[in-house]
């Protein structure tokens, strides 16, 4: 049986130490037919943030992975290679994107920025792993 799917979008650190983009299925295995559910994942704390029209937030790493699920306005999250992703209102993702183990930061090399997009406040939630 075939079971439908939830795609993570995952913002992780690369073997090469850099960020980057990637899309897994998670499958829907629990509930019913009418409800599926995924299993249980992990959560340690929910926290919520509001960043005004205008907030740029500067080349850093996820401090632990998170969950980022975006409530209002839009979130463009650019990666040190020149690309670029956009999250508007009800649309989220996985941030992985740590600093490697034993490494120190380096902005030219690890991590990504941020920004808010358009008129609206940019409102999220983070479901800390």
């Amino acid at each position: 049986m075939t079971h439908p799917t939830f795609k993570q979008v995952i913002l992780f650190t690369d073997s090469d130490g850099r960020a980057k983009f990637r899309e897994e299925e998670i499958a829907l295995t629990e509930g019913t037919p009418q409800s599926r559910l995924s299993a249980i994942l992990p959560a340690t704390g929910v926290q919520l943030r509001q960043s005004p029209v205008g907030f740029v937030a500067p080349t850093h790493c996820t401090g632990k992975p998170q969950w980022v699920f975006v409530l209002a306005g839009t979130m463009e999250i650019f990666l040190l290679d020149g690309s670029s992703r956009k999250f508007s209102a009800g649309e989220h993702f996985y941030s992985a994107d740590t600093l490697p183990e034993g490494a120190t930061f380096n902005p030219e090399v690890h991590g990504h920025y941020t920004r808010q997009v358009g008129d609206e406040p940019l409102v999220t939630v983070f479901v800390k792993s």
